[in-house]
């Protein structure tokens, strides 16, 4: 089993780059909100597990502005998206074909269209993290590290709301956060290093976005947690996949003592939780 879900999780390693409705309220972009899972020619939305039908499929998008020229020769060149399908179509069977697409959205945004169904990648979103991490005194390399240390976290929050729609997964809770929790257990359990450096960077940029603007009444209308609220939660995440590791976060009062108390717990349950909601769709 670890294995296989091992596959999934590489593929994730190897897409530096896509998010969600990841952003809120009127700083993020208008969402796709995920609708009744989709049958494929009569096959009933819960399909059996043995019947696959899909494969995920790459659409590169051409940026219409010259400053996205550059991410997105990266991207091609890398075959960063390629490379990503191919090990989650090894990892997973669908009941249906789902694209991973690179686009210029005209807002930061990335998403999960559950008619296509696709996961968008804006480059304006990456952009948008560039600036976040320079707003806080990096430099421009190390901003651009940054970036795609976010991106990636985001990319598994976003197949975390695919994965959600396609087997109409059980989610007795805010959707928002059991993608989040999905993308911090996959990053921290199966992509050593560069998967906590993922939850470290989405933290500090879901931190320096609250301090930057504030909160007003769409941010707590909207679906998703205040950003204040996904920095301790992945703090919370990190910080209960191994107490003794990560002690520095309560030692330095980042994490605060209180929450850090239930972290253990919280860890725990979210990665039997993902790991049983998964098995059904693994390839044996």
């Amino acid at each position: 089993m670890r294995q296989n879900l091992t596959n999934l999780v590489i593929v994730i390693g190897l897409l530096l780059l896509v998010t969600a409705c990841f952003w809120r309220s009127e700083k993020s972009p208008t969402v796709n909100t995920p609708a009744a899972a989709p049958t494929v020619e009569g096959q009933p939305s819960n399909f059996i597990a043995d019947q696959d039908n899909g494969d995920f499929k790459v659409d590169h998008g051409s940026p219409r502005s010259a400053r996205f020229a550059e991410i997105d020769r990266q991207i091609r060149s890398a075959k960063l998206l390629e490379k990503a399908a191919d090990k989650l179509n090894a990892a997973l069977i669908l009941p249906r074909d789902v694209t991973l697409r690179t686009s210029e959205c005209g807002r930061v945004n990335a998403f999960y269209t559950p008619k296509d169904p696709s996961v968008t990648v804006c480059f304006e979103l990456m952009d948008h993290f560039y600036k976040v991490f320079r707003s806080a005194g990096e430099s421009s390399a190390e901003a651009y590290d940054q970036m795609f240390n976010a991106v990636r976290f985001v990319f598994l929050h976003e197949v975390g709301h695919a994965l959600i729609d396609l087997y109409t997964l059980p989610i007795t809770g805010n959707e928002e956060d059991a993608a989040d929790r999905c993308s911090a257990y996959i990053n921290i359990e199966y992509l050593g290093k560069d998967g906590v450096d993922a939850v470290l960077a989405a933290a500090k940029a879901f931190e320096i976005d609250s301090k930057r603007s504030g909160t007003d009444r769409l941010d707590l209308a909207d679906e998703h947690l205040l950003q204040e609220q996904r920095f301790y939660n992945s703090l919370c995440m990190l910080y209960g996949s191994d107490t003794a590791k990560y002690q520095s976060l309560v030692t330095d009062r980042t994490l605060p003592p209180e929450r850090a108390g239930r972290c253990q717990a919280e860890y725990s349950r979210s990665k039997s939780s993902w790991t049983s909601l998964l098995e059904p769709y693994r390839r044996k």
